[in-house]
C-alpha cells in the first residue's frame, strides 16, 4: 500500500510493475510476490525464513557470511563453507564430494577431499572430468604416471603437507577422468535422455543454453542423482544489483527464472526413484536458496532500491516442514524481527533470537544428525524448520 508509506517507511512500488504482473499470488494459505514463479506449486514442501539480519551492506561480506555461517574478517571468509563441512561428514566415496558452480568455496579446517571443485558452467565441468590426453600412445601415458608416482613416494614429498595435498588432488583427477562421467553431463548430445532434460529444464541445445538457470539446475540434479556428489552449490541467476528504475523491468523476470529453475529441480528429484527404495531423490535432498541481502523498503531518488541489512531465504526438502513462514519483518521499515526458534514466530521478549545465516546452516547440520555445534557456528538450529526436531 503506497498511501501511507511516509508513516510505515514501506513503499511497494507495485504501480511501477507492468499490469497484471503486479498481482499478489496466494497459495497454501501463504502470500507471495508477483514473480514467485512455478516454485509456488511446491508450497507444501517449502518454508520461507524472513527477517534475517545480515549485519552488512556489502556483497562480498554478505555472500561469505551465508556460505560459511560466520561473519568475515574484513572481506576474508573466516571459516569453511557450509557445503565443505557437510561434504566432509557425508563421505569421500563420491567422485566429486563437493561441487561448486559459480560459487565461492572455502576450506579452512576440513579434509582436502571436501574442498569444493569450482566450475563456471557445464562446459568447465566436462573439461574437468573428461580425459584430455596430449599423447596418442598409451605407453607414454603410463611412463608419465610411473614418474609422477615415483616422485610422490620420495622422502621430500612424503613429509610435505603441500606435496600430500597435490598428490591427493592429482589422484582424484585421474579417478574422475577415468570414470566415464563425461556423458552424464553432455547436455548437448543427440540422444533421448538429453533431449528430455533440455525440454524439462527449458534450455536450448546450444552453448548459450548451457549458461541459463535451467541448465545449471539440471547440472545440480544430474550430479546428485548420478551419485557424482552429495553436495552442490550453484548460482542459478544473477544481475540483481540494480539501483534504478530498471528494477521494475529486470529484477522480477530474473528472480522468476531462478525460482522456475528450482521448481524444475524439485520436480526432477521428486519423480526419480532413489536407489530402488520406493522413495524419491527429493525425499533425501534438502535445498536452500539465498542471496547476500535484500533491498530497501523505500524507493531511492532514482525510483530504485539499494542494499538492505534485512534478508530472507527459501528452504525445502526431505527434512523441512513446508507450507510455513518463519520469522517476519517489522511493519515499520521492514526491520528484522527476533523469533522463537521452536515455533518460528516473532518473539520481541528478551528470549527472542535474531536470526542470521548461521542459524539456517546449523539447521541443515542438525538435520543430518550432528549435535553440539561441531562446525562452531555458536547458534542453535531453527527447530521450527524441521519435520523431526
Amino acid at each position: 500500500n503506497n498511501s501511507n508509506f511516509q508513516e510505515t517507511r514501506i513503499q511497494p512500488g507495485y504501480e511501477l510493475l507492468p499490469g497484471a504482473d503486479s498481482d499478489i499470488i496466494e497459495a497454501g494459505g501463504l502470500q507471495f510476490g508477483p514473480y514467485i514463479g512455478d516454485i509456488v506449486r511446491h508450497v507444501d514442501r517449502l518454508a520461507l525464513v524472513r527477517g534475517m539480519s545480515m549485519d552488512t551492506l556489502g556483497h562480498a561480506t554478505g555472500k561469505r557470511r551465508f556460505l560459511t555461517g560466520k561473519p568475515p574478517s574484513g572481506l576474508q571468509a573466516r571459516g569453511s563453507s557450509g557445503a565443505t563441512w557437510l561434504a566432509s561428514r557425508l563421505g569421500r566415496e563420491h567422485d566429486i564430494p563437493n561441487l561448486a558452480v559459480r560459487v565461492e568455496s572455502y576450506n579452512k579446517d576440513q579434509p582436502n577431499f571436501a574442498s569444493g571443485i569450482k566450475v563456471s558452467n557445464v562446459g568447465d565441468l566436462l573439461k574437468a572430468i573428461r580425459a584430455d590426453r596430449p599423447f596418442s600412445e598409451q605407453l607414454v601415458d603410463q611412463q608419465i604416471e610411473a614418474l609422477l608416482q615415483q616422485d610422490a613416494a620420495c622422502t621430500r614429498a612424503l613429509i610435505s603437507r603441500f606435496g600430500d595435498k597435490a598428490e591427493s588432488a592429482r589422484r582424484k583427477s585421474l579417478e574422475m577422468t577415468s570414470s566415464g562421467l563425461g556423458d552424464t553431463f553432455d547436455f548437448l548430445a543427440n540422444n533421448t535422455e538429453m533431449a528430455t532434460i533440455r525440454s524439462h529444464y527449458g534450455f536450448a541445445k546450444n552453448t548459450n543454453g548451457l549458461g541459463t538457470p535451467g541448465a545449471r539446475a539440471a547440472l545440480a540434479a544430474k550430479a546428485i542423482m548420478s551419485g557424482v556428489t552429495r553436495t552442490v552449490s550453484v548460482t542459478l541467476n544473477g544481475g540483481f544489483d540494480t539501483h534504478g528504475l530498471n528494477w521494475a523491468a529486470v529484477q522480477g523476470p530474473r528472480q522468476m527464472a531462478g525460482f522456475n529453475a528450482i521448481a524444475r529441480l524439485v520436480e526432477d528429484l521428486s519423480s526419480t526413484q532413489y536407489k530402488d527404495t520406493g522413495s524419491t531423490w527429493m525425499d533425501h535432498t534438502n535445498i536452500i536458496a539465498f542471496s547476500e541481502f535484500s533491498r530497501t523498503s523505500m524507493l531511492n531518488n532514482n525510483f530504485g532500491r539499494d542494499h538492505w541489512l534485512n534478508s530472507a531465504c527459501l528452504v525445502l526438502g526431505a527434512d523441512v516442514k513446508g507450507g510455513q513462514i518463519i520469522g517476519a519483518s517489522s511493519d515499520m521499515g521492514m526491520q528484522p524481527q527476533p523469533i522463537n526458534l521452536e515455533t518460528g514466530l516473532v518473539d520481541n521478549t528478551e528470549a527472542g533470537v535474531s536470526v542470521n545465516p548461521e542459524h539456517v546452516l546449523q539447521t541443515l547440520i542438525h538435520a543430518i544428525g550432528y549435535r553440539n555445534d561441531p562446525a562452531d557456528l555458536r547458534v542453535d538450529p531453527i527447530f521450527a524448520l524441521l519435520k523431526n526436531s
